[in-house]
């Protein structure tokens, strides 16, 4: 190899290394802006859920004031009213002192379920099958409409801030039921098998046209689909005008 030869294989030799170099380079910055855009991403990501549970819990907090002012108003003071003129008629008839006793015992009963409600650490502690079935006793014992409830099981094990998520995505369903819907009845199916929850509720109401969803987004269906994407959860409503509602969630745990 002569010295013309050898320079010009210098040169190529130069220029693949740099070339290379220069590749790998790039390579690194690419994977590094791609590291630091997901870090970024998932750092978001765990941001936005701290935030839903805080305020999924402050929704609940707010619900529970509402609900204890509805049960205070609506269902015990009614009760005691009762037990009221009750007394007032035992002076005509004496037998009404046993009903009004009767009705301070169911009174008392009344505020018990209460406390319950009010108690900060109830759900906590609850699963969400027992939170599900308050909710349920709660809407039968103040009329607001018939409602059941069918479990496959009565535990299992999943996180408690997803859980606490769920339930918050039945409660805004709920609330729609209760405030919009007009319906009489609800009902609610809970199923796990295979480390996989499917949660229906339907209720009879009036129903809407799903298909314009967006035009829906003032009662919370939008909080529900957001929240279903939060927790990589699979979650429809779809109703028609005069049809009733239907709720559908999967969550893989």
């Amino acid at each position: 190899m002569d010295e013309k030869e050898l320079q010009y294989f210098l040169i190529v030799f130069s220029a693949i290394a740099f070339f290379l170099a220069l590749t790998l380079i790039v390579l690194f910055a690419v994977f590094q802006n791609r590291k630091n855009r997901l870090l970024n991403e998932q750092q978001e990501a765990e941001n936005r859920f701290k935030e839903e549970i805080i305020e999924a819990q402050i929704e609940i907090k707010e619900d529970t004031l509402r609900n204890v002012s509805w049960e205070l108003h609506d269902n015990i003071g009614q009760l005691l009213t009762l037990s009221k003129i009750q007394m007032q008629n035992a002076r005509d008839n004496p037998d009404a002192i046993d009903e009004a006793i009767s009705t301070i015992g169911q009174s008392l009963n009344e505020l018990r379920s209460l406390s319950k409600l009010i108690n900060p650490d109830s759900l906590t502690n609850l699963t969400l099958v027992e939170a599900l079935q308050m909710e349920i006793e709660r809407f039968n014992r103040l009329r607001y409409l018939e409602a059941s409830g069918e479990y496959s099981v009565n535990y299992f094990e999943i996180d408690s801030k997803i859980e606490l998520i769920i339930f918050r995505m039945l409660q805004e369903f709920f609330t729609n039921t209760v405030k919009h819907s007009k319906a009489t009845r609800l009902k609610v199916n809970v199923e796990y098998r295979h480390t996989t929850l499917k949660i229906d509720a339907e209720d009879n109401g009036v129903g809407f046209d799903s298909s314009k969803m967006s035009t829906f987004k003032g009662i919370g269906l939008s909080n529900i689909y957001n929240r279903a994407k939060l927790i990589n959860a699979r979650v429809s409503v779809n109703s028609k005008v005069g049809q009733g509602t239907q709720f559908s969630l999967v969550y893989k745990i």
